[in-house]
């Protein structure tokens, strides 16, 4: 199922070793170098046997049993790569079905590649792009290989989808040198001159005018397009189908009505959303039997100046007369930064919708990076957002995805619920890999050929939602919060304060009350406040994004800010999710008392209007922790941001009886080893400490012989020489005052 399709697979003792997760990038070296998307090889592989398909090893220039060195890669995303292959190729596919075809690959120039999808992991599904090859291709469409010529930037990149795709001696290779325009009209059962329901997809050859010339392109050959999804498969979008089809009916159908009422009758609309959640694939839907004109904005966003101009002016002319004109992904069009020749688009797009009955939509999955003119009052005044599905709608979802495949004893609620931030390309994913998973299986075993729940809880922990793939997560383990030794009081407010809301979101609003809006964690250094928040992060209930206090600070003027402002919308953007700030006294001191020029102020302030701003902050939790919670400033500790304060402090004697036996779990110790004496002794032991004195006994055992198979009183007597407690009396005595004044306030 791998085969030639650019993954590599190494044993999990390999990822670990380097670091690696899953659908990671990989470089290995060969007598040339080339790089590839790795993923875990089979159960029963020997850990120092890499498998490679035949494209892959020849693009590391190495035969079958060669020796390789492998490392992790820095991989960009592309903005442009320039491929070559056969004639057949190179006049069949237009550049949005070769971009579909190799979307999530990762490569180098001089590589090989074949147009078989990569098909595993988040967003690469890619089954109207296998439906498009076919055809275009033919039967050969597997056997077909391309290579890399050029790539921008260099280096390792992955295709991504605003990557602009180019053959050589192209428009987008070459600029001035004519124009390979993406455009795709689609006219449906009310089209001019077409049948009932059918379907053209028009790509216009490349023009030989020069530059600045008003001559037209040449006669444009024809392909049967894909039929758009059934408005009623679409799942979660209701509203916005209805929206958009009232939107569309009075403009293009009763223009008459709004005229009589005074209002102009043209229409541009702007749909964000984050990438996955089908944006495109919803207009193509409700305007299914309409004229739409589809303009690729990537790749016309990558042609020379003029030949963009030109290319908006075809489509443009396509779309007159009533027709819907689709530009997809506009900020690849129309960037935040515009160059000269962004005004004369947006002034022919001005013009189009206001005297020639077409209507602009407009996609985009960054509409903060997109040139703010296009928000103007005569051109896309509206918006319409699709925003993350919720649990319901992800169970809906799951159900649409499943509704055709074998499958048995499948709790569709609980993969919901542990899929916090999934699009539809990650829950299609996610089916892709319990596919790999069960058939696994069934060529194992013989067994039939079935997903299991069992597949669908492993496959999650390879995909990586679309929403978190540019970020890090924290590392989490098979650890649980009942894995975690005493902490009730903690464990306590963080599940009313981060979980109920998840779980019983409706005796929230029956109750009328808003779930609390952050939660700071004190106490010692080593008594467990960034384990317990590992422990919430296993649930999988929500998106967690970690980050250090210190991280954010930045010595340019605007950054520090602007990245809290990002951390936050990234935060919405994946809801629900959990911010957890370590130390996050380095990040919010007193205001007023800092040398820096005012910066630590100003982060301050940003946070505040973050937490509690005008913009509310829905199913989003922030979490802090610090071992100095009398230098936070004292605006970020009241009700409505970081309103509930809990004190983690020292394990007692119970408590430490309770972390030893949850560190000692998985250590054979010798029936003379009696955690509750030990734990009596272990006056001023953080719960680091403990789970380090355990350790170190454990290879004190490994000292005394190799062949060890408990770990006596002995080698437990022999590490507490070595582990020595870590707490500082003063500084507990400090913080058990703050919690005392705290308490009587």
């Amino acid at each position: 199922m791998d085969s030639r399709r650019g993954v590599v697979r190494v044993h999990a003792e390999v990822l670990s070793a380097l670091d690696l997760r899953e659908w990671d990038a990989i470089e290995i070296y060969g007598t040339r170098s080339t790089a590839a998307v790795v993923a875990r090889a089979p159960q029963g592989s020997a850990p120092r046997v890499a498998l490679l398909d035949d494209v892959t090893l020849s693009n590391a220039g190495i035969r079958e049993d060669s020796t390789v060195v492998v490392r992790p890669v820095e991989v960009q995303g592309a903005r442009r790569i320039v491929v070559s292959g056969s004639s057949l190729s190179m006049t069949s596919l237009t550049p949005n079905t070769l971009r579909q075809a190799l979307l999530g690959k990762v490569v180098t120039v001089g590589d090989t590649v074949s147009l078989l999808p990569r098909d595993l992991g988040p967003g690469t599904s890619t089954t109207d792009a296998t439906q498009a090859l076919r055809r275009a291709v033919g039967i050969t469409w597997t056997s077909e290989l391309l290579t890399v010529v050029e790539t921008e930037p260099w280096g390792a990149v992955s295709v991504q989808p605003n990557t602009a795709m180019a053959w050589p001696g192209s428009a987008m290779d070459h600029p001035g040198r004519g124009q390979d325009p993406l455009i795709t009209s689609t006219r449906g059962a009310t089209g001019e001159g077409m049948g009932s329901g059918s379907s053209t997809t028009t790509t216009p050859r490349a023009a030989t005018t020069p530059r600045g010339s008003t001559g037209r392109a040449a006669e444009p050959t024809r392909v049967v397009a894909d039929p758009p999804v059934p408005v009623g498969e679409l799942v979660g979008v209701a509203d916005q189908v209805a929206k958009l089809t009232d939107w569309l009916s009075l403009a293009l159908d009763e223009p008459e009505l709004l005229t009589s009422l005074g209002a102009s009758p043209r229409l541009g609309i702007v749909v964000t959303g984050p990438a996955g959640t089908g944006k495109a694939t919803l207009v193509r839907s409700v305007c299914a039997s309409r004229n739409v004109v589809e303009l690729d904005g990537p790749g016309t966003g990558a042609l020379e100046s003029g030949s963009r101009a030109e290319t908006v002016s075809q489509a443009i002319d396509a779309a007159r007369g009533g027709g819907v004109l689709l530009i997809t992904e506009i900020d690849a069009l129309l960037p935040r930064d515009p160059e000269p020749v962004s005004s004369l688009i947006l002034s022919r797009l001005r013009r189009a919708i206001a005297n020639d009955q077409v209507v602009l939509v407009a996609t985009t999955a960054h509409p903060d990076l997109t040139d703010p003119r296009l928000r103007a009052p005569d051109l896309c005044d509206r918006e319409l957002t699709i925003a993350l599905p919720g649990g319901a709608i992800r169970r809906a979802l799951l159900d649409h995805l499943l509704r055709d495949v074998p499958t048995t004893d499948l709790d569709l609620e609980v993969i919901a619920l542990r899929t916090p931030g999934f699009v539809a390309a990650d829950l299609m994913a996610l089916r892709r890999e319990s596919a790999l998973r069960a058939a696994s299986r069934a060529s194992r075993d013989g067994a039939p050929a079935v997903i299991k729940q069992e597949d669908l809880l492993g496959a999650l922990e390879v995909i990586r939602p679309l929403s978190r793939s540019g970020t890090e997560e924290i590392s989490v383990g098979g650890i649980t919060l009942e894995d975690v030794g005493d902490m009730v009081e903690t464990k306590q407010a963080l599940t009313e304060s981060v979980l109920w809301p998840l779980r019983h979101p409706d005796t929230f609003a029956r109750l009328g009350v808003q779930p609390p809006r952050g939660v700071l964690l004190y106490g010692p250094p080593g008594c467990g406040k960034t384990f317990v928040v590992r422990a919430l992060a296993s649930s999988g209930q929500l998106s967690v994004h970690t980050v250090k206090g210190s991280e954010l600070m930045d010595k340019w003027v605007g950054s520090s800010e602007k990245a809290v402002r990002d951390l936050f919308q990234r935060a919405r953007n994946t809801a629900p999710s959990l911010i957890f700030i370590d130390e996050i006294d380095a990040m919010v001191p007193r205001r007023g008392q800092s040398t820096d020029s005012g910066v630590s102020d100003k982060v301050v302030a940003a946070l505040l209007t973050e937490l509690d701003g005008a913009e509310p902050l829905r199913d989003v939790i922030v979490l802090g922790a610090t071992n100095r919670p009398e230098l936070i400033d004292p605006a970020v500790l009241r009700p409505g941001r970081l309103e509930r304060l809990v004190f983690v402090p020292p394990p007692d004697a119970e408590a430490r009886t309770a972390i030893l036996r949850a560190a000692g779990a998985a250590i054979p110790l010798a029936e003379d080893v009696r955690l509750d004496e030990l734990a009596e002794q272990l006056d001023g032991y953080s719960a680091a400490d403990c789970a380090a004195l355990l350790r170190e006994a454990a290879l004190a055992a490994m000292r005394r012989s190799v062949e060890a198979t408990v770990v006596t009183a002995e080698d437990v007597e022999s590490a507490r020489k070595a582990v020595r407690p870590s707490l500082d009396p003063q500084q507990v005595a400090s913080l058990k005052a703050f919690a005392d004044r705290r308490a009587a306030d």
